[in-house]
């Protein structure tokens, strides 16, 4: 059974975590070969203070920083 576990910055409406679950279970099924009530998917949000790029946190970027 494939797991795939995806960190993200929070702020994500349920509709983009629906297409994200969708989009990553048809491309596993496709890519692996199996049935999509065998893919597992955990999304979990991370807070822009616990996210951090280029020696940055999150919550210091300018708006035009772009992980």
């Amino acid at each position: 059974m494939p797991m795939i576990n995806v960190q993200m910055l929070e702020g994500r409406t349920i509709e983009q975590r629906r297409m994200l679950a969708k989009e990553l279970t048809e491309g596993t099924c496709r890519a692996l070969g199996c049935p999509a009530d065998a893919v597992e998917i955990i999304l979990t949000d991370v807070k822009r203070e616990n996210w951090a790029s280029t020696g940055k946190i999150a919550s210091d970027w300018s708006s035009t920083h772009k992980p």
